[in-house]
C-alpha cells in the first residue's frame, strides 16, 4: 500500500526496472514570507464556485488546512500545488526527450520564462488582474521545430475569464490566438506522449473533473533527485529504453495527500481519470496515475524533485511520463548539459505580450 498502481505498473512491465530507496529527508522550504502569508489564507481563503478561482488570498498557499468536506478538499488540494511558490520569476530550459520503446530519440531543446503576479511582494488578487502566471516558451532545436513561440496568460479565476494563450509560426512569421493551449491537447512537441494540461504534472482549470480526496499515506515517491539535476550527469546515460536509468533517481517515503480526479458527465478528456499523490510539505505532485476510458491504467508520471535553496523553492526537476501500453515515454526538463534555473531572473509583464511575441520569435 506504499506504492502506487502505476509504480506496481512499472514493475510489472519492466522487471528490472527498480525504486532506490534512501532515508526520509523533509527537505522542501520557501521564504519566511511564503509561510506568513499562508497562515494569513488559513483564515481567509475560500474557493470560488465549483473551483473555479479562489478568493481572499495572496503570497501562499491558499488552504493550508483541508475542508473536511472530501469533494472541496480535493478542490483545494490542486489549488495548492496550482499556487504553491515557484519564486517571483524565472528562465529555464526545459528539454525534453520522447523515446521510443527501443530507446532512441531526438532531444527537444526549449527555453522558457515564468512572471508569477501572485508571488509579487505586496500583491493582492485585485493588483494581477487575474493572471496567476505569465509564460512564455520557445523551441530552440531540432531545426524543424526552431522557432515556434508559444505564450500563456494563466488566470486565477476562470469565471472572470479563461486562460489566453497564442503561438508564433515561424514559417507564416504571423501571430495567432491558440484556445487548443489547454486541456488534452497534446502538449509541445511530445509526441503525443503528453496533454497540455500534464504539464508540472496538473495545470489549467479544475472544470472537467470531479475531484475528491482519498486521504493521506506514505508512499515512495521521487523526492531529493540531485543526481538528476546535475551537470555532470549525461543526458545520454540517463535515458534507456522504456525509462530513465533508476541510477539517477531517488525515491523516499514520504506523507501525501490522495487526490481523485474522474470526468464529469457530459465533459471529455482522453484521460477520464487520474489519481494524484501530492508532496505533504510542498504540494507538489509527484505522482499520477492515468486510466483510460476502459478504465485501464494506461500512463504513470512522476516528478524527481530537488530544494533549489537559493531561493528556496522545492519543484521537480525532471518530469517522466510513461505510456504503459506503448513503452514509450517522456522526459521533460532536461537542462543537465544547459543553465540550471535561474529564478534571479528579471522580466515585466509588457515581456509577455501578444504585441511582443513576433519580435521574440524573429529574434
Amino acid at each position: 500500500d506504499q506504492l502506487t498502481v502505476g509504480q506496481m505498473a512499472m514493475f510489472e512491465k519492466y522487471p528490472e526496472w527498480r525504486m532506490v530507496v534512501y532515508p526520509t529527508r523533509r527537505s522542501a522550504s520557501n521564504p519566511a514570507r511564503t509561510y506568513e502569508m499562508t497562515i494569513k489564507n488559513a483564515l481567509t481563503g475560500e474557493m470560488v464556485g465549483d473551483g473555479d478561482g479562489v478568493a481572499n488570498v495572496a503570497e501562499g498557499i491558499p488552504f493550508p488546512i483541508l475542508d473536511s468536506d472530501p469533494v472541496k478538499a480535493g478542490q483545494e488540494a490542486i489549488w495548492n500545488h496550482k499556487l504553491k511558490y515557484k519564486g517571483v520569476s524565472a528562465r529555464r530550459w526545459s528539454n525534453q526527450a520522447p523515446v521510443t520503446a527501443t530507446g532512441n530519440y531526438v532531444l527537444v531543446r526549449i527555453k522558457e520564462e515564468l512572471l508569477g503576479l501572485y508571488y509579487r511582494p505586496g500583491a493582492t488578487l485585485a493588483d494581477i488582474n487575474n493572471i496567476l502566471v505569465y509564460f512564455y516558451q520557445e523551441v530552440v532545436s531540432p531545426p524543424r521545430l526552431a522557432g515556434q513561440v508559444l505564450l500563456v496568460h494563466e488566470t486565477l479565476n476562470s469565471q472572470i475569464g479563461p486562460r489566453q494563450a497564442w503561438v508564433y509560426n515561424p514559417g507564416q512569421r504571423r501571430v495567432r490566438r491558440a484556445p487548443n493551449i489547454a486541456y488534452d491537447n497534446p502538449g509541445t512537441a511530445a509526441d503525443n506522449l503528453r496533454t497540455t494540461d500534464m504539464t508540472d504534472m496538473f495545470n489549467g482549470a479544475l472544470d472537467r473533473y470531479d475531484w475528491k480526496l482519498v486521504g493521506k499515506r506514505e508512499m515512495y515517491v521521487p523526492y531529493n533527485s540531485y543526481k538528476a539535476h546535475s551537470s555532470d550527469s549525461k543526458i545520454e546515460a540517463m535515458l534507456k529504453p522504456g525509462y530513465v536509468d533508476p541510477d539517477y533517481l531517488r525515491y523516499e517515503k514520504h506523507r501525501v495527500y490522495v487526490v481523485d480526479a474522474n470526468l464529469k458527465a457530459g465533459k471529455r478528456h482522453i484521460n477520464p481519470r487520474r489519481t494524484m499523490y501530492l508532496d505533504e510539505d510542498s504540494w507538489q505532485i509527484l505522482v499520477v496515475d492515468h486510466y483510460d476510458a476502459q478504465g485501464k491504467l494506461w500512463r504513470y508520471s512522476e516528478a524527481p524533485s530537488v530544494n533549489y535553496y537559493e531561493v528556496p523553492v522545492f519543484w521537480s526537476t525532471l518530469e517522466d511520463h510513461h505510456d504503459l501500453k506503448s513503452g514509450r515515454y517522456l522526459a521533460v526538463g532536461l537542462d543537465n548539459q544547459d543553465a540550471m534555473y535561474d529564478f534571479s531572473f528579471q522580466t515585466t509583464p509588457d515581456m509577455f505580450s501578444p504585441q511582443s511575441l513576433r519580435q521574440r520569435g524573429i529574434q
